[in-house]
């Protein structure tokens, strides 16, 4: 029954996310959704500052910490393992799912492109960028990365096998490709609103931080394999004639819009 339920729950959470992701794509992009990021009645301009700062805050404390090593550690004394991936991931999707119904509007222009040839490669490049995370999460391990494979495994008594030093397709290339993905997807747009700058830098800020937590558990999970992957291959920007010469480790992202 254990086993059963484990699968209900991960299958439950996983659509939950699947929701969560295809919102978030909408949210930033400004398509046909009830809230995005720069719909609705703008009120003050300080308030919804101090708002939107607090919930992406929220969104990078919950995202990062509870994907430490050392949390894990901690969390798996209550939670059991088999759930605990499932259980990130929900606490990730409820998290991004409250910063979209209380994020408030701040539709003051920064900047806007409106040629059409320009519009047109904005749009591509924003595409482009969600289909690279996406994309990049198969590479490595996408059941795995959203706590399927964990359940599953539970319920036929298996045990998952060790991570797997590899560099797939983009990681050979960058070490990063699901980070980078969601910089496309943030940056790439033709009308810069002050709302949609303010996510894009605070979620850039949260990326760059959060590669160097990954790289240091990466670091102490496969020591000098990872350590010679890094100097090979570049974190978000390929290397001209360079890449992997050797597997790399699982990327883990911690972007639930990475989840994980």
């Amino acid at each position: 029954m254990g086993g059963i339920f484990s699968v209900l729950y991960g299958a439950t959470v996983y659509v939950l996310f699947l929701g969560t992701f295809l919102y978030a794509i909408a949210f930033v992009g400004n398509l046909p959704v009830p809230k995005t990021i720069d719909s609705g009645e703008a009120g003050a301009f300080g308030p919804a500052l101090l708002i939107n700062t607090l919930l992406l805050g929220l969104f990078a404390v919950q995202h990062s910490v509870m994907a430490r090593p050392a949390f894990k550690r901690w969390w798996t004394k209550f939670v059991p393992w088999p759930i605990e991936r499932t259980t990130y991931v929900l606490l990730a999707s409820l998290t991004l799912i409250l910063l979209y119904w209380q994020w408030r509007p701040m539709p003051q222009p920064i900047w806007s492109v409106t040629h059409p040839a320009g519009v047109a490669v904005l749009h591509a490049i924003f595409w482009t960028g969600w289909a690279m995370v996406l994309v990049s999460t198969f590479l490595i391990n996408h059941f795995e990365l959203f706590g399927l494979r964990q359940v599953w495994a539970r319920l036929r008594g298996h045990k998952l096998p060790a991570p797997v030093f590899k560099t797939p397709l983009f990681y050979k290339r960058v070490r990063h490709p699901i980070y980078l993905g969601f910089l496309l997807a943030f940056w790439a747009t033709p009308t810069m609103t002050a709302g949609h700058l303010l996510f894009a830098i605070a979620t850039t800020g949260y990326i760059l931080i959060g590669i160097q937590l990954e790289e240091r558990d990466l670091i102490g999970l496969f020591g000098d394999q990872y350590r010679r992957y890094r100097s090979q291959v570049g974190m978000l920007l390929p290397r001209l004639g360079r890449s992997a010469k050797e597997p790399a480790a699982e990327e883990r992202p911690s972007l639930t819009l990475k989840q994980g």
